[in-house]
């Protein structure tokens, strides 16, 4: 599926509004000045504030990574799969628990791939 390519300073957060920072491994392509990301990057997710209901309490369950499922099928970056805003994934907690899918809003505009 086509879409604008995705780099490090780009905006996205899990469906907690918790903030996801992208760390590239192969920073040589860059858009915008920006490192492009792959699928074989990593993902962090910062200040998610979801929780769990636990009997009369509650457990912190906050997103810590993003696992992307479904990259460009055309483009890559040293053999990696580049991400693209039409890409799927899905947040995670630290106990690997499946959370949602991120959500993109803010990238690069002028490089799309497939």
């Amino acid at each position: 599926m086509p879409g604008q390519m995705l780099h490090v300073g780009m905006t996205c957060m899990c469906p907690h509004a918790g903030q996801v920072q992208a760390v590239a491994s192969n920073p040589r392509v860059t858009l915008g000045g920006q490192p492009a990301v792959t699928l074989s990057d990593t993902f962090t997710v910062s200040g998610c504030p979801f929780q769990i209901p636990i009997g009369t309490g509650t457990k912190p369950q906050p997103c810590v990574k993003v696992q992307w499922l479904v990259p460009a099928m055309r483009v890559k970056i040293g053999g990696n799969p580049v991400l693209v805003t039409s890409s799927t994934g899905i947040c995670q907690s630290a106990e690997q628990i499946p959370q949602g899918s991120p959500v993109i809003s803010v990238t690069q505009m002028k490089v799309s791939a497939q």
